[in-house]
């Protein structure tokens, strides 16, 4: 789970598991796999590193696949 924040200012956890698509016009917009939308306060940048940190903290992908995606490649 990721802590995130509403844009009215109000914070939830949501599972990063779900998670497939993160834009931004201009607000950024979560989109799970169920189509469900959520607007955050948090940039796109953001919401990737606490997706990361999460699988990590899970161990969801290997260490060196991370360091890639960290990396842009």
């Amino acid at each position: 789970m990721i802590p995130v924040t509403r844009l009215n200012g109000k914070s939830f956890l949501l599972n990063a598991i779900y998670i497939e698509m993160i834009e931004s016009f201009p607000d950024t917009t979560i989109t799970l796999t169920n189509g469900r939308k959520f607007v955050v306060k948090e940039s796109e940048g953001e919401v990737k590193q606490l997706i990361l940190d999460f699988y990590k903290q899970v161990h969801l992908l290997g260490g060196q696949m991370l360091e890639g995606c960290e990396d842009g490649e």
